[in-house]
């Protein structure tokens, strides 16, 4: 019964989602598990596509991270290099990618996407450059507001700390401060609210499941 009752809640959230994220020009998916997501990427992008993504554990946990270093498409993996030169000339290539997929901090329930940078990279492809930009999310991402978006990637930003094994206050206490270390993640807040100026370039894939952070 609890099952039941929380996949009807979330179908209810995502039919909300569609009717707003139509309005903007972005087109939305939900999907109620995240087995189903791989054969929904592989149908949007074609064989032979050059891709791009960010870092995110969202991709992992859906088998989509797999799908994209698997053969069917030109990946340009910035993990598939180990030093910051070549890193960063990947990073930049991603501009000129068909598709680039990542995950989002937060969704509002009024249409809006957050995300938040470290070094920019992501917050930069998502809002300019690749032709197609595909995020998948959790539903566990779905926030009331824009207040309630930053609130929650304030409380997250310490557990991406630890997963990167970075140096900060926060990596710590387990508690955002606003810090002033030189190896903070929270320095680029990226608010994504509309795309009718460049209309269906977003794909959302929501899954009705908690991923990611």
């Amino acid at each position: 019964m609890r099952n039941s009752l929380w996949c009807w809640k979330n179908e209810k959230l995502s039919e909300r989602l569609a009717k707003v994220f139509e309005g903007k020009a972005i087109k939305f998916m939900y999907f109620q598990d995240r087995e189903m997501v791989v054969d929904a990427v592989s149908k949007l992008v074609p064989d032979g596509a050059t891709v791009s993504a960010g870092g995110s554990l969202t991709l992992i946990e859906t088998g989509v991270s797999d799908l994209l270093k698997s053969g069917k498409y030109n990946f340009l993996d910035r993990d598939s290099v180990s030093g910051n030169e070549e890193k960063k000339r990947i990073m930049l290539s991603a501009f000129e990618a068909d598709y680039y997929f990542c995950s989002a901090n937060a969704i509002t329930e009024s249409g809006e996407i957050l995300l938040l940078d470290g070094n920019g990279n992501r917050a930069a492809a998502v809002t300019f450059g690749p032709d197609k930009v595909i995020l998948i999310a959790g539903v566990n991402k779905v926030v009331s507001d824009l207040d309630a978006g930053i609130k929650r990637i304030r409380s997250i930003a310490p557990m991406n700390a630890k997963r990167l094994n970075l140096h900060t206050p926060c990596a710590e206490s387990g508690l955002c401060t606003d810090c002033d270390s030189d190896e903070r993640i929270c320095e680029i807040y990226s608010i994504i609210v509309d795309s009718r100026r460049r209309p269906w370039r977003y794909t959302i894939i929501l899954v009705g499941e908690e991923l990611g952070l």
